[in-house]
């Protein structure tokens, strides 16, 4: 088996469960902005010095798959979807939803604008969020059939990169105070 199919050569790309659409199309949009997305968590994910995330970023990651999956079906083809695995559910969006909450409660969330750079890790964890914003845009315009949980699952998980950035910033900056040692008195 080859990557190199050349079935794209003139200009379209396969959908799941059969048809082509264009590869400058909304939809095929929508999907490489999720795509762009998923990589961006997959990065985050590399910068992450606290393991704890790895699962969760996984699961994000994963999420993200089934987005794909449900945007790369036309229409015709929707009751083929299996839930969880090829098409967003309720459950998905609710899970995000209780760990925004979660979040939320267990830490202070700033009151003003945020200046992406504290750290690495929450850099990158903003750069996810900007991406699956776009995602979220993409999936609206493209008027997904109705009863699709996929903007509201993107716009969940947009707030949860959000927190979990903020949360990474904290991290950072306890982690950085504890290595900061008093200036010595002059002797």
């Amino acid at each position: 088996m080859t990557i190199s199919t050349k079935r794209g050569d003139d200009g379209t790309t396969g959908l799941l469960y059969g048809g082509r659409a264009r590869k400058d199309s909304a939809r095929i949009e929508t999907i490489g902005a999720i795509d762009e997305a998923q990589a961006a968590i997959g990065l985050a994910r590399a910068e992450m010095s606290d393991t704890r995330l790895d699962d969760e970023l996984v699961a994000l990651e994963r999420g993200l798959w089934v987005a794909m999956a449900e945007v790369a079906t036309l229409p015709r083809n929707r009751s083929k979807l299996v839930a969880g695995v090829t098409l967003v559910t309720e459950e998905m969006v609710s899970r995000l939803e209780r760990r925004v909450h979660e979040l939320e409660a267990s830490s202070e969330t700033p009151s003003e604008f945020v200046v992406p750079g504290q750290s690495r890790s929450s850099a990158t964890l903003d750069l996810a969020r900007t991406i699956v914003r776009r995602a979220e845009r993409n999936a609206v315009a493209l008027g997904l059939e109705e009863g699709s949980r996929v903007v509201p699952y993107l716009n969940r998980l947009s707030d949860l990169c959000w927190l979990l950035a903020r949360s990474s910033e904290q991290e950072h900056l306890t982690a950085r105070a504890g290595r900061v040692r008093a200036p010595r008195a002059k002797e």
